[in-house]
Parts: structure tokens; sequence; C-alpha cells
């Protein structure tokens, strides 16, 4: 399979841990594609019309789209379980749109700096984006026992809630080191180093 990706994408590093968790890395071909918001990536627009990495072409020529399809789709094709049943699977799709949703407004408030002209930057549009990481953060940090689950001191929760969340914390760190998320989140920053030990964060730490 052929994944479509950049190196300091937080969403193709979901994908990456995923397949590493799922002993799937091997079957992945990487291509290296820039995707920019401005001047669209056309080699990815042939297959994905948004431009965005990730993108999947699987052995049989299909595409697919947006980290959470294609953690899904290949969790699925290894007989995984990062997408549990029952009640906890809602609990780990709910994390998982809180650390995407972080994501998304850390995404944005880093374009408002580093693509939009300095005349028309908007400082309270950048502000806004981090007021909700600064809730998403103080939310997650008083469901930190939630998060941690019923694992024991030698184990951890690993299902795609707690894989965006890892990959949600590690892209504040590497874009965002003057915004101190750890401060006033003590339980979510022991549980990040803790997660961040695993071979599949260590293996897909975000460059460039």
């Amino acid at each position: 399979m052929q994944l479509y990706y950049s190196a300091a994408s937080p969403f193709v590093r979901k994908v990456l841990v995923a397949a590493h968790e799922l002993g799937s890395a091997d079957r992945l071909e990487l291509l290296s594609a820039a995707a920019n918001p401005v001047n669209p990536n056309l080699t990815i627009a042939a297959f994905n019309p948004l431009g965005q990495v990730p993108t999947l072409i699987t052995d049989t020529g299909a595409v697919f789209c947006d980290s959470r399809v294609i953690c899904e789709y290949l969790d699925a094709q290894a007989g995984g379980t990062l997408f549990p049943q029952g009640e906890a699977r809602w609990a780990a799709l709910v994390l998982q749109s809180h650390a995407d949703g972080l994501l998304d407004a850390a995404l944005l408030a880093r374009y408002e700096r580093i693509t939009r002209p300095e005349a028309l930057q908007w400082d309270d549009w950048e502000a806004g984006q981090m007021g909700k990481i600064a809730r998403t953060l103080d939310l997650l940090e008083r469901d930190i026992a939630l998060i941690e689950g019923s694992a024991g001191p030698d184990e951890q929760r690993v299902d795609i809630g707690t894989i965006a969340l890892g990959c949600a914390l590690g892209y504040l760190s590497f874009r965002f080191p003057d915004f101190n998320w750890r401060e006033g989140h003590a339980g979510l920053m022991a549980w990040f180093e803790r997660f961040s030990q695993r071979p599949s964060m260590l293996q897909t730490a975000p460059k460039g």
C-alpha cells in the first residue's frame, strides 16, 4: 500500500503509530508529499481532491482519505483492536474526536502565522484557536483516569483514542514550544511521558 505523507503531519503520525501497533508498518510504501493549504499538491490531488495527507492507496487501488478512515481500515485489515467493541468503542472514538479537534485548532493557529501574510494576520483568530486547545487540555486533564483506563502500572491503554491523543500532545510540543501545555496538566503530562516511550511513538517522532 502507498501512503502519501509528511514527516511533520500529526495526522500522518497517527496513521503510522497505528500501523506500527498493528504490525502493518512494513506494508506501507511512504511517498513524501508536502501538503499546503494555499498551494495544493497536485500529485496528491489526483487521488484526493482535498490535496491533503495522509492519503492511502490500497493494494486494490482503492483510495482512503482522512486519518480516521485510514486507521480504521488498517485495523480491520489486520484484525486489530484499536477500535474496540461495545462501550469501549465510544470511549475511544470520543477521545479521538477531542484529540483531532485539538489538532485542527493547532494547525489553524500555525497556518495563521506561517502561511497568512503578516499584514493580514488576525490575533483574535489565533487566540480563539489557542482557547480551544486550552479548554480541551483542561477537559482531558479532568478525564485522565478514564484515559489511563484500568490498565496496571506496567500496561497502557492503546486504542485509536490514546494514539490520537499522544500524537496531538506531541504536535503541541513540536510546533508550539512557547505554549507550555504541561502547566496545570500534571496527570496528562505524566500519561504523555509514559505513552511517548512506546516503540510506535519513538519510531514516528515528527521531523521538519
